[in-house]
């Protein structure tokens, strides 16, 4: 079974600006190509899971989204070894991206999904992400590596977590022992 390096994408790999979708929009977050390539020499995959509401309310579209997806990865030396998202949204989605689904976080219809095709083992895998609907889905189906990016909340979790604020931190953390 593979471990898995699980991220989050707006917060995470680009800086937060709201319903990213042109390339001249997406700013990386530093620090993130030195991560990946860290992870990558470490035989980890490299897995992005980002829900996509802008997609849901009809601010663009998913070939938009997937175009920037393919550049972004060609942008991070195509370390990525795939991107899941969810396009929907329960209350304000637009046409047929108006629904619950399992996909959305703090869902873990898309991690579920990467452990079906890539035959990931979680409980040797990690996720970053910037917000508690990351770790939620994570949590749940066992990953018990959390990192929690750049979130200043005083929220609590029942489960255990890691506040990070750069990505020297997971590094150190897990491969400077």
């Amino acid at each position: 079974m593979n471990k898995c390096l699980f991220l989050d994408r707006d917060g995470v790999i680009n800086i937060e600006k709201g319903y990213v979708h042109h390339r001249e929009d997406f700013e990386f977050i530093d620090g993130i190509k030195k991560l990946l390539t860290k992870f990558k020499n470490k035989n980890f995959l490299i897995i992005v899971i980002t829900n996509q509401a802008g997609i849901a309310r009809g601010f663009y579209n998913e070939t938009d989204f997937k175009g920037l997806t393919n550049w972004m990865k060609i942008q991070l030396g195509n370390l990525i070894d795939e991107v899941y998202f969810c396009p929907h949204h329960p209350t304000e989605g637009v046409g047929m991206y108006k629904r619950k689904c399992d996909c959305r976080k703090p869902k873990s219809g898309m991690l579920k999904k990467a452990k079906r095709e890539f035959n990931i083992d979680f409980k040797k895998s990690i996720m970053v992400g910037d917000k508690f609907t990351d770790l939620d889905a994570a949590n749940k189906v066992g990953i018990n590596k959390l990192y929690l990016f750049n979130n200043k909340s005083s929220e609590k979790r029942e489960y255990s977590f890691i506040r990070i604020n750069s990505f020297d931190s997971i590094i150190d953390d897990l491969f400077k022992k």
